[in-house]
């Protein structure tokens, strides 16, 4: 997991780190970020693909985002996020720097060094700024968590393999191991 540093940052430390060094902030913590791999950047593109045809197949007011793309997720200068995917479908809360406050859907393709971030710090966050729905996708295990926290319904696990419904589109399944072939 990646290290806070032991200062209480603010979103003016994060735009002045230097240029491809990304970090994270969470509650004044700041938390480096490495580089993506080549198969996590492959399942953000087909993921945000995916989505992102399914919103306009619709005709949907709903928009997309993959990282590196700012999320100011409780609309103060202590917390700054950058989700592999964003859905966002209040776009009043979209300017020119990113989006402020939480995004309706949000995934995260865990790293072998973002798993205690992905599965407990952003967990805790995401569920607290009133993230709608949170998708944890593992690469190595080959799974998907999916928090449903606009219903508290039941946090469900899945494997690549297996057909996921997306909570807040009732009629868009994703298939991971489909989209990856």
């Amino acid at each position: 997991m990646p290290q806070p540093l032991k200062t209480a940052y603010t979103v003016e430390n994060i735009y002045a780190l230097p240029d491809g060094q990304r970090a994270e902030l969470i509650d004044g913590q700041m938390y480096m970020m490495a580089p993506p791999n080549a198969n996590h950047q492959k399942i953000s593109w087909k993921l945000h693909q995916e989505i992102g045809n399914y919103i306009s197949s619709k005709g949907g007011n709903c928009e997309v985002y993959a990282a590196p793309f700012a999320v100011f997720l409780n609309e103060d200068d202590i917390n700054y996020v950058e989700p592999d995917i964003s859905v966002i479908c209040d776009i009043n809360k979209m300017n020119e720097k990113g989006c402020n406050g939480a995004p309706d859907w949000i995934i995260e393709i865990v790293s072998p060094s973002s798993q205690q971030m992905d599965y407990g710090i952003k967990l805790f966050k995401y569920r607290t700024a009133k993230v709608r729905e949170y998708w944890i996708v593992n690469p190595l295990k080959q799974t998907v968590t999916v928090y449903d926290f606009e219903y508290e319904k039941e946090t469900k696990q899945y494997s690549f393999d297996d057909t996921i419904s997306v909570c807040i589109y009732a009629d868009l399944k994703i298939n991971i191991a489909n989209l990856l072939s």
